[in-house]
């Protein structure tokens, strides 16, 4: 745990606003190089837990291309959370 600390903005956030900058549509691989600008010890194994957290309720859909490149893109309903929790700031 040395030089560990806890990122100031949560992973499931991170990966909201990456999506809406890159118009709600991104490649696993962007995204991961996205995210590690913000967070130094993401894996892989992190990352696909985090987005299942987020494709459980119906914030996201993943859908694989081929083995190895999945396409993450914003549902309807993520849009419209994103959007109703950005007014109240």
């Amino acid at each position: 745990m040395k030089g560990k600390l806890w990122s100031p903005t949560p992973l499931k956030n991170l990966i909201l606003y990456a999506l809406v900058r890159n118009k709600g549509v991104v490649l696993d691989s962007e995204l991961m190089r996205l995210l590690q600008k913000d967070v130094s010890d993401l894996s892989e194994a992190k990352l696909s837990q985090t987005l299942m957290q987020l494709e459980v309720p119906g914030i996201i859909h993943v859908a694989r291309i081929t083995k190895n490149k999945r396409r993450i893109e914003l549902t309807k309903n993520g849009q419209e959370l994103f959007a109703n929790n950005r007014s109240k700031y």
